[in-house]
């Protein structure tokens, strides 16, 4: 088992780790008390996970200090072992915390935001050294996350799922949309009576669409935008990139390139999806 353990000063990115490594597929658990850690561990084992990343924090108490000693044992059960320690000037934290008005998890009514992260800071600091330190004053957000998965060798791109996606703009346009391609332009199958009653997943649409030249150039050219900024958005660790292809009623048109976009990029990416959003209630306009 591939273990990833995380630890730093509160407001210094380690939720982000964490979201990082889950949608790496890690199995992740925030918070975890140090003296709870092999237990946790070793049901993890007999469950059978491959990868689980596990926040410590300040909030362990007194168990802190026993964290070398139970790395130690860990790293003896032959489980690949990662540390990695967020950090990040006092200032920074602040600002962060002033930022998001959250309360310091060791803040009180006694104890100020400075001192609640001057007491966190010492202690954590036994815990520093044990692993790879990240100080994220100065990082945005994406530039961490690709820090992260760097540092800890998780698997790349593996949470990302591709899904085309089809509409009616009758409808409206779709709020998950991350890029929207207007097909509107294109011929209309909707116009042959023939045609009309059937949708862009059947042979004789597929047919009549194909033998249009615009289609192919339409069609060519979409695949082309998307397969050139894959890399990006897939730099860019997302989740989820929805690309929706839309048409006047989302039956026909839209349905055909949904379909055929889906097919090219299966198996370039993880997972690839199609889904039509207006095709269940076959509206008229194609």
């Amino acid at each position: 088992m591939e273990l990833v353990l995380i630890s730093g000063l509160s407001g210094s990115g380690k939720s982000v780790a964490l979201h990082v490594l889950e949608d790496r597929g890690y199995y992740c658990v925030d918070n975890m008390p140090v003296v709870m850690l092999g237990v946790l561990v070793n049901l993890l084992q007999d469950e059978g996970y491959a990868r689980a990343a596990i926040a410590i924090d300040a909030r362990s108490g007194g168990g802190i200090e026993k964290l070398p000693e139970k790395m130690a044992r860990i790293a003896s059960q032959g489980i690949t072992l990662n540390f990695l320690f967020l950090d990040a000037q006092d200032e920074v934290l602040i600002r962060r915390f002033s930022e998001t008005r959250r309360r310091h998890p060791l803040g009180s009514e006694e104890r100020t935001l400075v001192e609640a992260i001057a007491e966190e800071r010492r202690l954590l600091q036994p815990i520093m050294v044990l692993g790879h330190r990240i100080d994220s004053s100065f990082l945005k957000p994406a530039a961490l996350r690709e820090w992260v998965t760097q540092v800890t060798g998780a698997p790349t791109n593996e949470g990302l799922t591709l899904l085309f996606q089809s509409f009616g703009f009758k409808h409206g346009l779709p709020q998950d949309a991350d890029l929207v391609f207007d097909v509107r332009c294109l011929p209309n199958p909707y116009y042959d009576p023939e045609l009309r009653p059937h949708t862009g997943k059947d042979e004789c649409v597929i047919r009549f669409l194909e033998a249009e030249v615009e289609v192919l150039r339409m069609r060519d050219h979409i695949r082309d935008f998307v397969a050139a900024w894959l890399p990006s958005y897939l730099k860019d660790n997302r989740a989820y990139l929805t690309v929706a292809i839309g048409c006047t009623g989302g039956q026909h048109r839209s349905v055909y390139l949904a379909e055929w976009l889906g097919h090219h990029f299966t198996g370039l990416v993880s997972r690839v999806l199609v889904r039509h959003r207006s095709l269940a209630g076959h509206d008229p306009g194609g």
